[in-house]
């Protein structure tokens, strides 16, 4: 790191023309002597740790500034743009990735600019906060802006289409992130065949996309409308974007049909996102011609009939996701084709039959999601998914063993839910050290938990629940981190750079710039979009981005678990979910369960647990669910303090002898509705019930209809029962 003292001689140079501190950590305040610095036409501290506020007399004094950069520090304060007033020769002004720290202001009515910009560049910034969000209206007056940035700075208005009719040699226009409203529109005779990179997702903008689109963008390589609120048809004209690479329009209202002009002419298209609209018909039209496609995203809209078989035009595909449609018919076998696929998920389809044999040829398969379809009954025996971290094969048809193939392999999250597999669960899924979620709910899983799950120290979520898994917990799950924990820890950037010539035609100037771009790789597309359903606070929770780091959680409920509920899990502070309800637990509430800060749902419902609940229970600050009914607790509840002064009744019923608020006082007087006996039954309770219902009703007549034939064929004790009656009861008929 380099302080502003060790330059401050810089400030002596009063005939430089070009100062240029790039990437070099340079921290503390501009100095104030730069504003002596008056020869000076070049200005370039881009990312640095440059703090406090922009010395006002910077923008004021230095006339003769063509190019100035301030991007990537941590300024703080304000600014006013009006210093910028007389400075005629400016054409750049680049100011993005501040941090969100500085205020900048546009609109004062004394000023108007004498310059005309070429970049202008404004971004992650408090912008005219006065003035409510408006967009800088000096640019207006701009003729000849080749780059415009305003990304995320809350600006409001209708979209600026006179900033493209103004400015017809305009290579790039973002404005990502605002909240910009009204209807875009481009008059049929505009022509914008600069423009490489059109950016306006995250707005509001409304209405249709203007027909004639593609004739008056012919050129774009980049276009991105996402996250808006446009509807209609995607327009045919897009078609003549022939040097098109990302096309983005998810999160919107479009309707009909991807259109054959689209996918036929943009060869080039590299990334098509359309997820989240009311697209319909095909996946693909049918003679698609998509060859450098690597990433398709057509999920969550209204496509029909079978995966089309177009798609094997796109041989680099790296990532494939049609997930939550009506797609129907088999998985083809064709699929294998696609080897260099990354990403498959077609999860909430209408899909069934078989798993095709081609899928062991997708080696390099990272994610693979097929939940939700009616696929099965057997994974292939061939598949060696060596590469595989996300395999999701819930709420299929599937039957047999857990899956031999991801022996030793780098496995993150599996989620097997609602299935019928049976067996155990093997002793080496110790082996799968990356393992962070584990979901094998509602299956027909047996014997004990296995050891080997304590070797797993990435594990945050473990769901169990609803097999007939029996034995005791094991205690040495307490070591376990249940806590944060990234999905690989990797961002991808797009990069491009701008230059700008001086007017005298010397050293040429860079403008860099860095996005994260999902679109192209599939573990950033993972980071962002990977999904796990776990049940907590008695409900179905969907946790994915950030809030699935967040996450921790243990559901062991709707087995056959017995003995006690070892202490040692108290000590799992990071957990924020535990379920250990309908099993056949005994023994007392371990006290350690007080250590468990960040729980947020404990439900220990539908076993044996006698003695008192830990008072110190109520320490738990985070608790809002708890459930400890129908065991045999007894004593006073915990005072009605903090969490626990917000659990009725319910929380508590099924245990006679517990006494206290909500429930009847200790002193034998009525403090709340009375709870009912005691009934520990699990589900086997239910089924042991019901069948010696039956066997005895069933003996009964088996008995009945036995004695009755008996008499029926011996004539002698026929005889003696019927004196045997006449003695007890003379008027029986002879």
């Amino acid at each position: 790191m380099i302080l502003v003292s060790t330059s401050a001689g810089l400030c002596e140079l009063r005939n430089l023309e070009e100062l240029h501190i790039i990437g070099n950590g340079v921290s503390g305040p501009l100095p104030s002597c730069s504003c002596n610095m008056t020869s000076l036409r070049a200005l370039d501290v881009q990312y640095n740790n440059f703090s406090g506020a922009i010395p006002s007399c910077l923008l004021n004094n230095l006339k003769s500034l063509e190019y100035i950069v301030l991007s990537g520090n941590a300024f703080e304060g304000s600014l006013s743009l009006a210093s910028l007033a007389n400075n005629s020769n400016l054409e750049v002004f680049h100011l993005i990735d501040n941090c969100y720290r500085l205020e900048v202001n546009t609109e004062d009515p004394t000023w108007f600019p004498s310059f005309q910009l070429k970049v202008f560049s404004l971004s992650n910034c408090v912008l005219n906060k006065d003035a409510n969000g408006i967009i800088p209206s000096f640019l207006k007056g701009q003729y000849d802006l080749r780059g415009v940035q305003l990304n995320h700075n809350g600006m409001r208005g209708n979209f600026p289409n006179w900033l493209l009719d103004n400015n017809v040699n305009l290579e790039r226009l973002e404005l990502t992130g605002n909240e910009l409203s009204g209807a875009f529109y481009l008059p049929s005779n505009l022509s914008l065949a600069n423009m490489w990179s059109f950016d306006v997702s995250t707005n509001i903008i409304e209405g249709e996309l203007p027909s004639s689109i593609g004739f008056i963008l012919p050129n774009l390589k980049y276009f991105n409308f996402s996250n808006n609120l446009l509807r209609g048809g995607i327009p045919p004209s897009m078609g003549n974007m022939q040097l098109l690479q990302s096309l983005e329009l998810s999160n919107n209202g479009f309707t009909r049909e991807i259109l054959e002009t689209l996918a036929k002419n943009c060869t080039l298209l590299d990334t098509l996102k359309l997820s989240h609209n009311n697209l319909q018909g095909e996946m693909l039209p049918r003679y698609s011609n998509l060859i450098n496609l690597r990433s398709l995203y057509l999920d969550n809209n209204c496509f029909r009939g079978d995966i089309s078989p177009s798609i094997l035009n796109s041989s680099i595909l790296m990532v494939l996701d049609v997930s939550h449609n009506f797609l129907s018919g088999t998985l083809p076998n064709w699929i294998g084709d696609i080897q260099s696929l990354q990403g498959l998920r077609l999860r909430s389809n209408l899909l069934g039959g078989h798993l095709p044999y081609s899928l062991c040829n997708l080696r390099h398969l990272d994610l693979l999601d097929l939940s939700s379809n009616n696929l099965g009954p057997n994974i292939p025996p061939c598949a060696n998914f060596t590469n595989m971290e996300f395999l999701h094969l819930s709420n299929d048809t599937l039957v047999g063993h857990f899956p031999k193939f991801l022996y030793d392999s780098s496995i993150v999250i599996l989620d097997l839910r609602q299935n019928a597999l049976s067996g155990k669960i093997p002793r080496w899924i110790g082996s799968l050290k990356q393992l962070r979620v584990l979901l094998l709910q509602g299956n027909n899983f047996e014997g004990s938990i296995p050891l080997g799950l304590c070797l797993l120290k990435t594990m945050s979520i473990l769901d169990l629940s609803s097999n007939n898994l029996y034995g005791k917990i094991p205690s040495c799950l307490y070591g376990l981190p249940f806590g944060y924990s990234e999905l690989s820890p990797f961002s991808s950037d797009m990069h491009w750079t701008e230059y700008w010539e001086p007017r005298d035609n010397g050293i040429r100037f860079e403008l860099d710039y860095y996005y994260l771009y999902t679109g192209m790789l599939l573990i950033s597309y993972i980071n962002r979009f990977e999904e796990v359903n776990f049940i907590t606070k008695k409900r179905l929770e969907s946790y994915k981005g950030n809030i699935l780091n967040l996450m921790s959680g243990i559901d062991l409920s709707q087995n056959n678990l017995t003995g006690f509920i070892p202490p040692e899990l108290g000590y799992l502070r990071e957990l924020r979910a535990l379920n250990l309800s309908h099993n056949h637990l005994i023994g007392l509430i371990p006290g350690t369960f007080s250590n468990l800060q960040n729980v947020e749902s404990l439900d220990l419902s539908y076993n044996s647990l006698t003695g008192l609940i830990p008072p110190q229970l109520t320490n738990l600050y985070a608790l809002s669910i708890f459930s400890v009914a129908y065991n045999n607790l007894s004593g006073k509840l915990p005072d009605r303090k903090n969490q626990f002064g917000t659990f009725e009744e319910a929380s508590y019923r099924g245990n006679p002898l517990l006494c206290g608020p909500p429930l009847k006082g200790c002193d034998g007087s009525n403090q709340g509705p009375r709870t009912p006996p005691s009934f520990n039954h699990t589900r086997e309770d239910d089924s042991w019930r019901e069948a010696f219902f039956w066997s005895f009703a069933g003996s009964y007549v088996v008995a009945f209809l036995g004695v009755v034939l008996f008499l029926y064929l011996n004539l002698y004790y026929q005889y003696m029962l019927f004196n045997l009656v006449r003695k007890f009861i003379p008027s029986f008929p002879q």
